[in-house]
């Protein structure tokens, strides 16, 4: 009924910082300095992502290095989740393994919900064989909400309330303003209303739904 959901490969970077297994440490941080990026997907041969290394693995060098003066806190320091990475010198070392990746037909929400629950801020996406293809962050993901509202309120129109509110037994006016999606007007069954507002909230760029409609009698003129 709704468009088909714009996917990771319409917004990824293509063009992307990356290392091999042996770069060292130093170099990786010259890269991603340079690059301005806070990770660097790490390839095989072949251009296979085998993990990431970011920002964070490079700070456990300086968080857990030999200069404490107390002996017994520098040792439960040592003792940490994570702490080996201090003691790291090549991307190989230093990555997380195996990497999380995504393909390119990877719909948008679901590259969103896996940086959620993963908490992490990028993805290399990937072909079927795992070579890499490019690079989703979240800010690619928030492009989506740059897209006109008179696009979106076309879309609404044309998939969503042609279906839901046919006429004449409705009479909907979509307006669209800043993201937020305004149905008003009249409906002849307000119980499509709940599905109406899922919907329009599934489609890319929709920031909020409102709703000022006045349902008509359900039951149909006697002929």
């Amino acid at each position: 009924m709704h468009g088909t959901p714009h996917i990771v490969g319409d917004v990824m970077s293509r063009t992307v910082a990356s290392v091999d297994r042996g770069a060292a440490f130093k170099d990786i941080v010259r890269l991603m300095q340079d690059r301005k990026v806070s990770g660097v997907p790490v390839l095989a041969g072949g251009g296979r992502v085998v993990g990431v290394v970011t920002e964070a693995d490079l700070l456990r060098k300086e968080a857990f290095r030999d200069g404490d003066s107390d002996p017994e806190r520098a040792r439960r320091l040592r003792d940490l989740p994570g702490s080996a990475k201090a003691d790291a010198v090549t991307a190989e070392e230093l990555m997380n393994a195996p990497a999380l990746t995504v393909q390119a037909d990877t719909t948008l929400a679901q590259a969103a919900r896996i940086m959620a629950q993963s908490k992490v801020k990028r993805l290399p996406v990937v072909d079927e064989q795992g070579v890499l293809e490019g690079i989703v962050s979240r800010a690619d993901l928030l492009k989506v909400f740059l897209r006109d509202d008179e696009d979106i309120a076309e879309q609404v129109r044309r998939e969503l309330v042609s279906y839901l509110f046919p006429r004449p037994d409705s009479a909907v006016r979509v307006d669209v303003g800043n993201g937020v999606v305004k149905l008003s007007g009249r409906v002849r069954d307000t119980s499509l209303v709940p599905v109406a507002a899922r919907l329009i909230r599934a489609i890319e760029g929709v920031v909020d739904v409102e709703f000022d409609l006045d349902g008509a009698s359900t039951a149909r003129p006697a002929s």
